[in-house]
């Protein structure tokens, strides 16, 4: 894998230095310090703790944090900067609980029923996001359920880049059956009014 540029098969690339750049540098504006309250409701309704889990782009993965605090077992993040991976080794300890991988998303093999998206698909370039629907599609386990938050704004620059729920529908209706994509009720405070809810569930080829 190259650290500087990682390829997908499309022949875009993600910029893995440039978010390496920002965890050398704190430079973490979108980081909220803690798990998003909607999120934390989602989880909290969960049953089997067993469930597989991935979080993508992962960040300071405060909702893995949350996630073995409620008991789940089999836990998966993975992020494209090293820094930030070394640090979340250091964070979990070694807990069994949780894999943490240094990896390209979209080149990642694996079986989950459960994938939760926290400011990763608002920090792809927005060429990406169909290759985004398709690669969860691909991980998901038979009715697999895709959950988390996505912008409801546009932004001047990115990333963080936004979008709207008409777009959002278009990108996901051919591999997700959507069960909830709607105005968060519950953001945490900076992004209140701001975010959409989703709840996807895996269309089986």
């Amino acid at each position: 894998m190259n650290n500087n540029n990682i390829s997908v098969n499309n022949g875009k690339v993600l910029n893995a230095q440039y978010w390496e750049t920002q965890y050398q540098n704190k430079n973490i504006g979108w980081d909220l310090g803690g798990i998003s309250p909607a999120l934390k409701i989602y989880i909290d309704n969960l049953k089997n703790k067993s469930s597989a889990v991935l979080i993508p782009g992962c960040g300071n993965t405060y909702e893995a944090e949350y996630l073995i605090e409620q008991g789940f077992t089999n836990i998966t993040v993975i992020d494209i900067a090293p820094t930030l991976v070394l640090n979340l080794r250091e964070k979990f300890n070694g807990n069994s609980n949780i894999a943490i991988i240094l990896g390209d998303f979209f080149e990642h093999q694996g079986q989950y029923d459960i994938i939760i998206e926290q400011t990763f698909f608002c920090a792809l370039e927005p060429a990406l996001r169909q290759d985004y629907a398709r690669k969860m599609n691909e991980l998901l386990t038979t009715d697999g359920i895709l959950f988390g938050l996505l912008f409801n704004r546009q932004f001047d620059m990115g990333p963080p880049f936004g979008g709207s729920q008409e777009e959002y529908r278009s990108i996901f209706q051919n591999e997700f059956n959507i069960l909830q994509l709607e105005l968060c009720l519950n953001s945490a405070a900076p992004r209140a009014n701001t975010e959409l809810f989703i709840e996807l569930k895996k269309v089986n080829s």
